[in-house]
Order: C-alpha cells, then sequence, then structure tokens
C-alpha cells in the first residue's frame, strides 16, 4: 500500500511539472515570417512547445515561470545551413587527417557543437565530415553533450578526385581507389549506392561537391565535377529515402549542371551570374552564400604558410567574390538561406555572416529570416521550427539590443532556449 501511494505521489509531482508554463516577456520580437519587428510580446511555453504568444507584458501564474526580456530582441533560434563540426581552420588542419582519431576529432566536435549553440544557433546542417558528425548528433539528441539540433550530411559526395574525395594528393600508396561506400562516385549506379549508403550511415540531408573547391588538395577550385546525369541519380535516389540535396559549387556550370538536376540548395554560389539568376529562380533553388568563409579564407591566406601554396592561390581568386555575388543573387530575387560554412572559420563567430550580408544590401530582419524561415523551408522542418508560433518547438533566443538599429548585437547573445531548455541566460 505505500508503495502504491508513493507511486501516486511521484505521478502528482510529475503532472505539476509538465503542467507548468514558463512565460518570456519580449520587448521586442521578430516575427520570422513577414520578417517584421513586434513590441511588447509574451511567449507561453509549455514543456518544449511554443502555446500562445500574447499581447503586452503577461505574467506568470503562481506555479508558472517569468523570463524578463523586456530590454531585448527575442527570435526564434538561428539556423546555420553550412556548418562543418568536425573541424575549425588552422595551420595545422591539413595535417590532423593523419594525426588525429576519430575519437579525437569528437572532442573536438563537442566543444565546436558548443559555441554554435551559445551563439544562438540552435540548429545546424552540418555538411561533411567523416562520420563523426553522425554519433555527435545522436550524443546531443540523447543529452550526453550540449549542442544545437543537428542535420547531417556524414560524409559529402565527390567524383574520383574531387572536392571531397578523401585521398586528393595522398601518396599513391595511400591514394587507393575510393568508391561510393566513401563517398566517390563515377556514374549514376555509383551515385544510387552512396546516396543509399548515406542512409544506411544514418544521414539527415545528402551534400554533394558539384564543383572544384578552395580549400581541398587540387587545383581547380570552379571546374563542374559531376555530369548532370550524375546529379539527376543522386537526386532521384535521395528523393526515394526523403533526403534532399545540398551542392556546394564555384562555377557556373557547376551550377547550371547541378539546378538542372534537382538539388535544393547551391552552397556558395561564388561565380554566379546573371545567366544562373532565372534558372535558380525557375527552380526554386536556395543560395546558401556562406560570405564569411570566403573572406575569412582570403585573409588566412594572406598569412605566409597557413595554407599550402595551391589552397593559397585559390582562397585568394575565389574568396573575395563570395560577397559581391550575394548582392547580386540577392537583388535579382533569388531564394536566400542562411549559412556560413563554419569550420573554415572559428565556431560561434557565425553571426558576422549577418554583418556582411547586409553590407551587401540585405536589412537585418531579411537576413534573420533566411536564418529563421527561410533556413527551416529548405529543410523541410517549417512545421516545427523557423518562426515564434503556438505548435512549434521552443527555440527561442535573445540578442542584448535592437539589430535595425545596430546590426553587431547579432553577436550579443544573452538568451538561448532549444527544446524548452534554457541553456543561456543572463537573468
Amino acid at each position: 500500500m505505500r508503495k502504491f501511494f508513493l507511486l501516486v505521489f511521484l505521478a502528482c509531482i510529475q503532472l505539476s511539472i509538465a503542467a507548468q508554463k514558463t512565460f518570456i516577456q519580449c520587448g521586442k520580437l521578430v516575427d520570422a515570417k513577414t520578417a517584421k519587428l513586434l513590441s511588447s510580446k509574451t511567449i507561453v511555453i509549455e514543456g518544449n512547445k511554443i502555446v500562445e504568444v500574447l499581447d503586452g507584458y503577461v505574467n506568470a501564474g503562481a506555479n508558472d515561470k517569468t523570463i524578463d526580456l523586456k530590454n531585448s530582441t527575442v527570435m526564434p533560434g538561428l539556423m546555420d545551413m553550412h556548418v562543418h563540426l568536425e573541424q575549425e581552420t588552422s595551420p595545422t588542419r591539413y595535417m590532423e587527417g593523419f594525426t588525429m582519431n576519430d575519437a579525437d576529432v569528437a572532442y573536438s566536435a563537442i566543444r565546436f557543437a558548443e559555441r554554435n549553440l551559445m551563439a544562438g544557433f540552435t540548429s545546424v546542417r552540418d555538411l561533411g565530415g567523416s562520420g563523426v558528425n553522425i554519433a555527435l548528433r545522436k550524443a546531443i539528441q540523447k543529452g550526453y553533450v550540449v549542442g544545437p539540433r543537428i542535420y547531417t550530411a556524414g560524409k559529402s559526395i565527390a567524383t574520383t578526385g574531387g572536392h571531397a574525395d578523401p585521398t586528393n594528393n595522398y601518396r599513391k600508396d595511400l591514394m587507393g581507389d575510393p568508391g561510393p561506400k566513401e563517398g566517390v562516385i563515377n556514374g549514376p549506379e555509383d551515385a544510387y549506392k552512396a546516396v543509399r549508403q548515406r542512409y544506411k550511415d544514418g544521414s539527415d540531408v545528402i551534400k554533394i561537391t558539384a564543383s572544384g573547391g578552395v580549400l581541398s588538395m587540387s587545383a581547380n577550385g570552379e571546374n563542374p565535377q559531376f555530369t548532370e546525369e550524375e546529379v539527376k541519380a543522386i537526386v532521384s535516389a535521395a528523393k526515394d529515402y526523403g533526403f534532399k540535396v545540398a551542392a556546394h559549387c564555384h562555377g557556373v556550370e557547376a551550377m547550371r549542371r547541378a539546378i538542372r538536376g534537382g538539388v535544393s540548395s547551391i552552397e556558395h554560389g561564388t561565380m554566379m551570374d546573371e545567366s544562373v539568376f532565372p534558372l535558380m529562380k525557375e527552380y526554386g533553388t536556395y543560395l546558401v552564400p556562406t560570405i564569411i568563409a570566403g573572406r575569412s579564407s582570403a585573409d588566412s591566406a594572406k598569412i605566409p604558410g597557413y595554407y599550402p601554396a595551391m589552397v593559397t592561390k585559390k582562397a585568394l581568386e575565389i574568396g573575395p567574390k563570395v560577397q559581391a555575388t550575394f548582392g547580386k543573387a540577392y537583388k535579382a530575387g533569388v531564394k536566400i538561406a542562411f549559412g556560413t560554412d563554419a569550420g573554415v572559420f572559428s565556431h560561434g563567430k557565425n553571426w558576422i555572416e549577418f554583418v556582411y550580408m547586409t553590407e551587401a544590401g540585405m536589412p537585418i530582419l531579411e537576413a534573420i529570416q533566411s536564418a529563421t524561415w527561410n533556413a527551416a523551408d529548405l529543410m523541410g522542418t517549417q512545421n516545427i521550427l523557423g518562426s515564434i508560433e503556438p505548435n512549434k518547438l521552443a527555440d527561442i533566443i535573445a540578442v542584448n539590443g535592437d539589430p535595425t538599429k545596430d546590426v553587431k548585437v547579432m553577436g550579443q547573445v544573452n538568451f538561448v532556449m532549444k527544446d524548452g531548455v534554457v541553456y543561456k541566460s543572463s537573468k
């Protein structure tokens, strides 16, 4: 009998906790759907869900909790659509592939993931690593470590010698002949096998390197590296498994093939020109610009010995062009989703992308919209993320000031809630 009453008592406590609500009083609130700034609102949260958004400052009940953010600007948790959580730029980066084990990579990734979350990025799309990124996603989901909600590509898919071929520039006895299992394809049949392997591995999205790249040890940074038939095969296989496809692209011809092949997003888009803008709009393809990656890699390339000579040349030629291309694409009406390529620069500085986007002509509220509502659309998660509305997950952040008056307050995140749990608060 005593055991029965104890169980009833514990059940009552659990019901009481579950019934507790949190009232967040917002001085300003970003409406991500309309890219407008609202004043004096209260968000009501129960468990991990938003249940109401009320006018004015509403006080919590006796058993509820109030969070005072009247001096802050509140917005949905930011979403970075292009990060690499397994790595971070350094002059020793190219040696680390030979000196670090998966366990070493994992411990570093934990630190990088937490930095992204504390910078206000409650969701990220990890576009390529060794597979540690999949284990990291699981560890965060289970509450073992702290980090953002991760949607990961696992290992990127390349062609032989392409930007994501893991053995580029190795000596011949180490080079081997990686195939679909390792993320290297040649032909449509290989493409299907590579996508299915990513599904087996536990990926959430497919990433292809449709053109050459800047930081890989290969000579050309922009040449097309997939045939259009290969892209179509990847997209077809991806649809079978519910995947969207992101395409790393610098060169124009690579973009044309990727867009016509059906990818959901073009990453970087450095050399995009007026011939590509209408194609992007026709197919509804998103541009994920990663301006900060281009600018930071060009800056690093000016430091003697920071990159190998082959990489330095490409970084100086390609990196500085991204911002101007983004400005033209935005003005042409191309859909934009926020992404930074964090890892190419230091994790946690993702917010600087907002500065570069506004410099190129995008109003800050639209830039925030690109990192919330648009990003959720690209991810296919608008039903649960991307805006502060009833029945959405309680991913909410706040910055110390008004970003419409000073974009740099995006780097002053003073409150982070993910899935109803507060991870950072100045109160």
